[in-house]
């Protein structure tokens, strides 16, 4: 009954344009019935599954660049390929990403109110993202590689990644934490061997073969698997609910804009992203400078982290579908904050130490939690989606996801001009043996601080608790 019930809710906007196009029959007949398609049923079967399979394949060439910026920025930094100052290359990585998370609520409101243009936005974007890498490959300026990779594929990509995050948020409704954890899970998937890839193949081929390599490795696939093959993943990427036949825009409600059960999650969400892309951004040339390893074992810790948030993703985005939003988010933000507090600032090795192991333990083990608990971060959002629904039945939560994004787009654009005036203040007091004492002190101090206030839901729940109990 229950399935029915809300078969029956999500038809509602299709049904109503079949009811408007048999107006003049019914007016004729007393006995007419309109009998409504049944739709395939969310949260389980062969569909359902598919439509998630590829939603994680396409993490790849929406996340990929974003994942290995760094090694493509050292590389063009150590070698003459390109003209210009070496200083920008950083702006790439951080035009890609910030385009990508602060296109985000644009994207979801557009394709929300007109919901006709989805499938044909996934093509456009698909198109955008293969143009741009390819003509990545022919740069000779800075500001050529900004331009195809910093932008043109970051709008490809957002073109890209919106419809089918849309669609999946129509396949999963009970088990929508589950979805979304694995959705994210697969982003860091693509993180752990991306580095060591993009590495062997700059080192061994140069930067034109490379990205020419990038652009048919990930966006090509995609193309033949639209055209050619039900394995791949455009072809299970599809709406559950069919789009009414009008072109006329969609009413959106808005009214979850005054509720404080959205704006208190974000709240928190931004406050998170300020200092969430800190460690993986930091980390190699820490662990060069303070601990004294190989740019290698440096890139592993990046990898650690990314291997240990596809755990995180998927079992915070689990939790979220059983237990409170605001709980999972503490959880979350405690177990981050504690790492970042416990390992990362704790660890150093002067040269004067007989004991480098144990900084490298405790690197080993800030990658380990850090990306458990700080990864699993943004599978909360399925609750905060489920949260706000609760409170809005007729809301869209596909522009909830689309500001959540955008907040964290904000946090990822600051945190780069940011970062260089943490690290220009340096130290935390003074001495050896940890890493509050090196030039990162008041970066690693910033970074375990905001990813505290990443609960700041549960916080202010239980501050305004307090407040009442007083007055």
């Amino acid at each position: 009954m229950e399935s029915e019930s809300r078969n029956s809710t999500e038809l509602r906007s299709f049904s109503d344009s079949v009811v408007s196009s048999s107006r003049d029959t019914a007016n004729n007949s007393d006995n007419v019935e309109i009998e409504q398609p049944s739709l395939p049923p969310a949260d389980r079967g062969k569909d359902a599954w598919l439509m998630l399979a590829s939603c994680c394949v396409i993490q790849l060439p929406v996340w990929g660049f974003s994942l290995v910026s760094g090694i493509f920025q050292e590389y063009f930094a150590a070698n003459d390929v390109l003209r210009g100052s070496k200083g920008d290359l950083a702006i790439t990585g951080t035009t890609s990403t910030g385009i990508l998370y602060l296109l985000s609520p644009v994207t979801f409101t557009l394709l929300t109110r007109y919901p006709h243009l989805q499938r044909h936005c996934a093509i456009v974007g698909l198109v955008l993202t293969v143009a741009g890498s390819l003509l990545s490959s022919f740069s000779v300026y800075v500001w050529h590689l900004i331009a195809t990779q910093g932008v043109l594929c970051a709008v490809g990509n957002g073109l890209l990644f919106t419809p089918i995050t849309l669609y999946l948020d129509q396949w999963f409704i009970q088990r929508k934490g589950l979805a979304y954890g694995i959705m994210w899970a697969a982003k860091s998937v693509s993180g752990v061997a991306l580095p060591f890839v993009t590495n062997v193949c700059l080192e061994k081929f140069g930067s034109r073969t490379t990205l020419r390599a990038w652009t048919v490795t990930t966006d090509q696939t995609l193309i033949n698997g639209k055209l050619v093959t039900t394995l791949l993943a455009l072809p299970f990427a599809k709406a559950r609910i069919p789009p009414a036949p009008s072109t006329s825009p969609k009413r959106l409600d808005l009214s979850f804009l005054k509720l404080l059960t959205f704006w208190m999650p974000q709240t928190g969400n931004v406050i998170q992203s300020f200092g969430y892309f800190l460690p993986t951004t930091y980390l190699p040339s820490y662990s060069t400078s303070a601990i004294g390893l190989s740019h290698t074992k440096g890139t592993l810790l990046v990898a650690l982290f990314n291997a240990t948030s596809v755990i995180g993703g998927i079992v915070f985005g689990s939790l979220c579908d059983r237990f409170a939003v605001s709980n999972i988010m503490l959880l979350s933000s405690v177990g981050s904050a504690l790492s970042v507090f416990l390992f990362w600032g704790l660890s150093s090795s002067p040269p004067s130490s007989t004991y480098p192991q144990a900084a490298i333990a405790l690197m080993a083990l800030f990658s380990i939690t850090y990306g458990f608990f700080a990864g699993g971060y943004s599978s909360t959002w399925s609750g905060v989606l489920v949260q706000v629904k609760r409170d809005s039945p007729s809301l869209e939560t596909g522009l909830v996801f689309g500001l959540l994004a955008g907040g964290r787009g904000i946090g990822n654009v600051i945190s780069g001009p940011l970062s260089t005036a943490l690290i220009n203040k340096g130290a935390i007091g003074s001495g050896e043996g940890m890493g509050y004492t090196t030039k990162y002190g008041t970066l690693i101090l910033f970074t375990g601080i905001t990813a505290l206030f990443g609960a700041w839901s549960w916080m202010w729940r239980y501050l305004r608790s307090c407040v009442k109990l007083v007055c």
